[in-house]
């Protein structure tokens, strides 16, 4: 319920700004903006303009370490959507910052322990409508900020193909469920690669939509202008069904530009003869790359000209600068967005789940009990907006669009670019006590060439192209705005050409 504020909430507020007005103006204060208390007061009181909840939900429970050999799961439930449809028979996990009625949602942070939701996210929706089953939630990474699997507070996720190896992150369990069996589909997110790096890391295929293509509405938000959720699931062909059944606006996210879903299925059989794929030179060799990855990617690279596609090297010298205007975009928003927005950011307009900003309030109150990913950026975040005033975001919104500019420019000569998704394989899971410097550089380490097309928008999709060490090897093939359908067209080619496992 809403307070109106009495002179030590104004005063308080007040030096909170730097200011120290005196007691006769406090009280005009007070005055002048008592319409404004009763303004508040009343929109207290009236109903909030939430989605219908269209399906019954099934019965939820906590998994037994039994039957979470992994701990991919946070919870799991079964909720069926329409008898039939396109997606009828397939079960699909959930990224749990994804929200579905009556289902617990976490976020991987323990100060978000026992939150339901009571509305359903709109691609849950669409799952439904489609005949998919909701077998759960995923564990994802605390508030989705990590690229490693260890910062959840439900505890690791290991990786089915290595286990005490990272599945990659912050759409951990998403990939687990889905190398593993346990799904046939997952949804995840991808602000700088979460979706892309864990698909790399377990050997699955996972696309990040172009920029608005998917609708992000019910879903606990990063950064409003890099937000993307997609499909992650075990082969191609799956991959675009899903994207199908999801794609299109909602009518409710304003950041989706009123683009189509596409018949995505429609493109897997059109082979690569006619495809320019460049591969990007500055993608490999960074100083964290594994020669074997590169090695791998490479190789991967010559089976699409065996396979009738033209390829050639294309440069794109400012693909290395992806990461520095990454890091402000996302740096800065880490303290509006999270923590002065609760999680739900500003200046948008669409879907704001009211009932999980009021729980993610509680951080106040609890921030010592941050995971080492979110306490640092947070620090760090709030520094750069005190003293510069938000002046790095400011500049490295203006900068993306060259950025932009740089890639379509090599896009237009080529269909396709080529790259490694990570660096390097998997690595192993930082043992419990681990340093905040370990922590932090597993959590940091996988991105340099998966964020930059985070701040572009570009469509990527990660497919495996190898294995080393029972650890796959992940490649990249990233195409024009809202050209998914060219991108699976040349995923399910590579695909069909062999077991990549035994390459």
């Amino acid at each position: 319920m809403f307070e109106k504020p009495n002179l030590a909430d104004l005063r308080r507020a007040a030096r909170e700004l730097g200011m120290n007005p005196s007691e006769d103006y406090l009280r005009a204060v007070e005055e002048i903006t008592a319409p404004l208390s009763a303004a508040y007061a009343a929109l207290d009181v009236m109903p909030d303009e939430l989605p219908a909840v269209k399906y019954p939900r099934g019965p939820i429970h906590r998994p037994s370490a039994e039957e979470n050999r992994y701990g991919a799961w946070y919870v799991k439930t079964s909720i069926k959507g329409r008898p039939s449809g396109p997606l009828a028979g397939r079960r699909v996990a959930i990224k749990d910052n994804v929200c579905v009625a009556g289902v617990p949602m976490m976020i991987g942070a323990d100060i978000l322990e026992g939150y339901v939701p009571d509305v359903d996210a709109t691609i849950v929706e669409r799952i439904l409508d489609a005949g998919g089953e909701i077998a759960g939630k995923a564990v994802c990474e605390y508030f989705c900020v990590s690229g490693g699997s260890h910062t959840s507070s439900t505890g690791p996720v290991h990786n089915p193909r290595k286990p005490g190896y990272t599945t990659g992150g912050s759409s951990s369990g998403s990939a687990a469920l889905v190398a593993a069996g346990d799904v046939d589909m997952a949804i995840g997110g991808d602000q700088a690669g979460s979706i892309r790096i864990p698909a790399s890391h377990c050997g699955i295929v996972g696309l990040k939509p172009t920029f608005g293509l998917v609708p992000y509405t019910g879903i606990a938000p990063l950064e409003m202008t890099i937000d993307t959720c997609g499909p992650m699931t075990a082969n191609v062909a799956d991959n675009a069904l899903l994207l199908e059944a999801i794609a299109g606006p909602d009518g409710i996210d304003s950041r989706q530009c009123g683009v189509p879903a596409g018949r995505y299925t429609e493109a897997l059989d059109g082979g690569v003869k006619d495809l320019r794929i460049g591969i990007l030179k500055e993608g490999f060799g960074h100083p964290n790359s594994e020669s074997d990855v590169d090695a791998r990617v490479g190789s991967a690279a010559a089976r699409f000209a065996k396979l009738g596609a033209t390829v050639m090297d294309v440069s794109v010298p400012s693909h290395a600068q992806g990461y520095v205007v990454w890091a402000a975009i996302r740096g800065d928003a880490a303290c509006v967005t999270l923590l002065k927005m609760n999680g739900a950011g500003i200046n948008h307009e669409g879907l704001y789940v009211t009932s999980l900003m009021d729980k993610v309030m509680g951080w106040r109150k609890r921030a010592d009990s941050f995971a080492d990913t979110i306490k640092i950026s947070s620090i760090f975040s709030n520094y750069t907006l005190d003293r510069y005033g938000g002046h790095y975001y400011a500049k490295a919104q203006n900068i993306r669009r060259r950025l932009r500019a740089a890639y379509d420019a090599a896009l237009s000569a080529h269909d396709i670019l080529l790259l490694p998704t990570t660096p390097m394989k998997a690595t192993p899971i930082p043992q419990k006590g681990a340093s905040p410097q370990e922590i932090t550089r597993r959590s940091w380490e996988p991105t340099r060439n998966t964020c930059p097309f985070n701040i572009t928008g570009h469509p990527a999709i990660s497919l495996p192209c190898g294995m080393e060490d029972g650890r796959p090897i992940g490649m990249m093939l990233v195409g024009r705005h809202y050209d998914e359908s060219t991108i699976y067209r040349a995923a399910a080619a590579f695909e069909r050409d062999g077991d990549w496992t035994r390459w």
